[in-house]
């Protein structure tokens, strides 16, 4: 059963969101390594290839519907960030950004009574959780041990190991 045009052109959005989530975190991981952070890095680089697998997850779930992806162009991100805890705020701000547009979609996909859609879109709203609890915990210790010193260096080794 092909999507409702609403619900089709909402995860064509969502599409260009993940996208750009993918983009910004790309940025930050470049930021990262330029200031000698190449565990943050890391960190940065796997989250931009987790939301690029997202929008892949996206894409591919309003082609199996038998509807048709309109790709839409992605905003550059910013360049340049502050410190460590301000890159986390930044992504929990982001994070929160995205979990509410995945529960609006949920509600557009139950109002358009499209359980086939609810179903794809609870993997997210899983994953959302899961999303917001890691930057919470890493912004909580950055707060915590500061932006400098043996604290930042020991959790800079931490996210190196960052799915490995």
């Amino acid at each position: 059963m092909e999507l409702s045009k609403k619900l089709q052109d909402a995860l064509n959005d969502q599409i260009r969101e993940e996208l750009y989530s993918s983009y910004l975190y790309l940025s930050m991981a470049s930021y990262c390594q330029s200031i000698n952070l190449p565990g943050f890095a890391h960190w940065m680089r796997t989250q931009s290839h987790e939301e690029m697998e997202h929008a892949l997850k996206f894409y591919g779930y309003v082609e199996d519907r038998g509807s048709r992806v309109l790709l839409q162009g992605i905003s550059q991100p910013p360049a340049e960030f502050g410190g460590p805890a301000d890159i986390f705020a930044q992504t929990l701000a982001h994070e929160q950004h995205i979990t509410g547009r995945i529960e609006m979609l949920y509600g557009l996909a139950l109002e358009q009574k499209d359980y086939a859609g609810t179903g794809f879109l609870q993997w997210f709203i899983n994953e959302q959780v899961e999303e917001v609890r890691n930057v919470t915990d890493i912004l909580n210790l950055l707060k915590m041990i500061g932006d400098k010193g043996q604290g930042l260096v020991m959790l800079d080794r931490q996210l190196a190991g960052r799915g490995r």
